[in-house]
């Protein structure tokens, strides 16, 4: 019995199907969402090349709620902020069904001048606490946002 299941899970196997769940997470070379209104974020998203994840800014080089990303888009690196994600959260913050970000320069000044998804509530205080004053600062992410969940 136990070499018929060995034989049936190998054969399954070879012809390309995974027995590993998959990961929901933002690591390198995830492919995100832009939900804001830049311009080079909406032609990226128009001609379906989605950015991609370059370099997450923290010590675990997974990405959650909040955390700055480098990205590659459109054959240029931009920084951008997390704003929701698929995978599973902590109490109280939603799980959506893609990797969403906003683009932000280098001070933190947001892109584009709307955001078109709702932001998790959670998002200000996480932000409000990365703020410095010689910093970057994030409050204008929060003053673009129109829907909060």
């Amino acid at each position: 019995m136990f070499r018929i299941l060995m034989n049936k899970l190998s054969t399954i196997q070879s012809h390309g199907f995974h027995t590993t769940t998959c990961l929901n997470e933002v690591q390198l070379l995830t492919r995100l969402r832009v939900v804001d209104n830049s311009e080079i974020g909406k032609r990226a998203m128009a001609e379906g090349k989605p950015p991609k994840v370059i370099c997450v800014y923290n010590k675990k080089r997974v990405g959650y709620i909040g955390d700055r990303v480098m990205v590659a888009i459109k054959g240029q690196k931009k920084k951008g902020i997390l704003v929701g994600l698929k995978q599973t959260q902590k109490v109280k913050v939603p799980k959506f069904d893609s990797n969403n970000i906003v683009l932000i320069d280098d001070n933190g000044t947001p892109l584009g001048t709307r955001i078109h998804v709702p932001i998790p509530t959670i998002l200000r205080t996480i932000l409000k606490e990365r703020t410095h004053a010689k910093g970057a600062d994030y409050t204008k992410l929060l003053g673009i946002a129109t829907r909060f969940v």
